[in-house]
């Protein structure tokens, strides 16, 4: 992407007000552009049908370079030359200065102007590699998504040979679900930018408080834009003169004196509003929503002869609540109800009956039962982890690389997993305050058996068992499939049950409330993947598991240390799924985790 200017401070702006502005600094660029800018170039190479070991290499360097917890904008703005990294020669090093000080490439520039606009979005397409892309390209004219899009319309990319039915009708599905999450950003990309704007905010000299309100707030799975509410005096002009100002504005859309409509260079659109104190309450409520959670409540007001909206609760003209958030709902006699349940969806209720929940924290968890080491497709070894895992205060962490099948990830054969346990138990004798489990992510085949004997699976202390093939079996097929694995003597936990990817796939076809039932016969568990692009289960199946006295592990599925901070957002989804610390596996002690793991065999 080519760098873009901050927009200007506004022409009313004092001079003192414009020469501050000169003087902010540029938002710093972070690995994980860095990263993405090394996955485009790889793309567009592979377009171009380039050395593979060349393609390969770029790959790897995005993989390492978001693995870095230290950012390398901050190293070179110190003075500081960056690491030896591995994988990473002279030529990949200068690029990543190259990057890091202009937010550009010259090669990344080149490749663009050599390779049709359009071309590497289809390379993201499943099931459509760059020998595919570029024969939609030679033999259709298609370097777009809606031409691709018209072409399958029209039957021409059937006609291709090598584009059977199945992948056609795939492409298909891929192209709608992307056109509904246009514009959409998982959590951690919203945060990216949210995060540093909010910082931003808090600093303001004055800003009594700012805080994001809507879907970013209720912790859902994907954020279209972002509401902000800042807490000032709507009559002090340096508020908004301030917010314009902020160094990552790409474009101003709308600003008013007490509201401003802004585009960030992170793509995302950004409502800010400036309240009084005395309405701040009423406005984060208004804003935070969800629309019908909003409406019930205004239903709420009306019957008890009063009228609700983002300025307070007010009755005959005389405003009765406005100021905390917790007093509007108190006025309307209803305890305060945490921003994740505010979906209508029964929350109203539980408050008015004290049955809301007592919604889990991140605190709660006493370790994680699903991560990844270098033995197969991590970017830790087995000692980092576990002292990453010793960081966070847990009591435990199961050890659970992929299996054999899975051998695109490296997976584990029975000499192999051997090996790995020998070690574990060496390290469980050097760190008293951790203990690690002996775990496997076991593909579940296709006839529904294990990747890996019981014999060997015996030996081990957790059984996560995973599908990640044959998508394409039909749903009483895969649901018989599941059900087979969880009937194995040795499993214990169905990792990411639905096989989901947010905006790039729909989960497989299964009838999840057969395998929840099921589980709750077996006495088996779920899992809840914490991965921002899982987040599976989803808010309605914990809810349903919950109900069915499931428990469920909410799993970081780390691949490298860093990950372990995902669990956030696994514990955002718990929450919008009612979840309490009860309903969670990896809460309980290790102690009762084993006992219960035991059990489930």
């Amino acid at each position: 992407m080519p760098r873009r200017t901050p927009a200007p401070p506004p022409a009313a702006a004092s001079a003192d007000a414009r020469a501050e502005a000169r003087r902010l600094p540029a938002v710093a660029v972070d690995n994980e552009r860095i990263a993405q800018v090394f996955e485009e170039i790889a793309d567009l190479l592979e377009l171009e049908d380039a050395n593979p070991f060349r393609i390969r290499a770029y790959r790897n360097a995005a993989r390492t370079v978001r693995a870095q917890e230290v950012p390398f904008a901050g190293l070179l703005a110190a003075g500081v030359a960056l690491p030896k990294l591995p994988g990473i020669g002279h030529d990949l090093s200068e690029k990543i200065v190259e990057i890091a000080r202009t937010d550009d490439c010259e090669l990344l520039q080149r490749l663009r102007r050599e390779v049709p606009a359009g071309l590497a979005e289809l390379l993201h397409l499943p099931g459509i590699g760059p020998k595919r892309v570029r024969q939609l390209y030679h033999e259709l004219g298609v370097a777009t998504l809606p031409a691709l899009q018209q072409a399958l319309a029209c039957g021409q990319v059937r006609r291709l040979p090598g584009f059977g039915a199945r992948l056609v009708d795939g492409l298909r599905q891929a192209i709608g679900a992307k056109a509904a999450s246009e514009r959409r950003y998982l959590l951690p990309q919203a945060a990216a930018q949210a995060r540093p704007l909010l910082d931003y905010l808090q600093g303001l000299a004055q800003v009594e408080a700012a805080v994001i309100a809507g879907s970013y707030r209720r912790r859902r799975d994907t954020v279209g834009d972002l509401d902000i509410l800042l807490q000032a005096d709507q009559q002090d002009s340096r508020v908004m003169a301030s917010v314009l100002r902020y160094p990552a504005v790409e474009r101003v859309m709308a600003s008013g004196p007490t509201r401003a409509s802004l585009r960030l260079r992170g793509g995302m659109q950004v409502d800010v509003r400036i309240v009084g104190a005395a309405s701040f309450g009423a406005a984060l409520q208004y804003f935070t929503g969800s629309k019908a959670h909003g409406i019930a409540l205004r239903r709420r007001a009306r019957a008890q002869g009063c009228k609700l909206n983002e300025y307070g609760l007010y009755r005959n003209g005389e405003q009765l609540a406005g100021r905390r958030e917790t007093d509007i709902y108190q006025a309307l006699g209803l305890p305060w109800i945490p921003p994740e349940l505010r979906e209508d969806a029964g929350e109203i209720a539980a408050a008015e009956h004290g049955r809301l929940p007592r919604l889990i924290e991140l605190g709660n968890l006493r370790g994680d039962l699903h991560c990844h080491t270098r033995a197969s497709d991590g970017s830790n070894s087995l000692r980092e982890m576990a002292l990453a895992a010793q960081q966070h205060g847990w009591q435990y962490l199961a050890i659970t690389d992929h299996s054999r099948r899975l051998s695109i990830a490296h997976g584990l054969d029975a000499d192999r997993l051997l090996r790995q346990l020998d070690e574990i138990d060496r390290l469980n004798d050097e760190l008293p305050s951790l203990t690690l489990l002996k775990g496997i992510e076991v593909d579940i085949l296709a006839d529904g058996s294990l990747d890996l004997p019981d014999v060997l699976l015996a030996r081990l202390d957790i059984v996560v068992a995973a599908v990640h093939s044959h998508f394409h079996l039909s749903a009483s097929q895969q649901t018989t499939r599941i059900r087979r694995a969880m009937d194995s003597r040795y499993f214990n936990i169905l990792a990411h049950p639905t096989g989901r990817l947010l905006q790039e796939r729909d989960g497989y076809p299964v009838d999840i409330e057969a395998i929840i039932g099921h589980a709750k016969q077996r006495g088996c568990f779920l899992e809840l993947n914490a991965q921002p692009q899982r987040l599976d289960l989803n808010e309605q199946y914990c809810r349903l598991a919950k109900a069915q006295g499931v428990l469920l592990s909410i799993a970081s599925d780390a691949h490298r240390c860093s990950d372990f901070d995902l669990l956030e957002y696994g514990i955002g989804q718990a929450r919008r799924g009612w979840l309490e610390s009860a309903d969670v596996l990896n809460t309980r002690s290790l102690a009762q985790l084993l006992r219960l793991l035991r059990q489930s065999r």
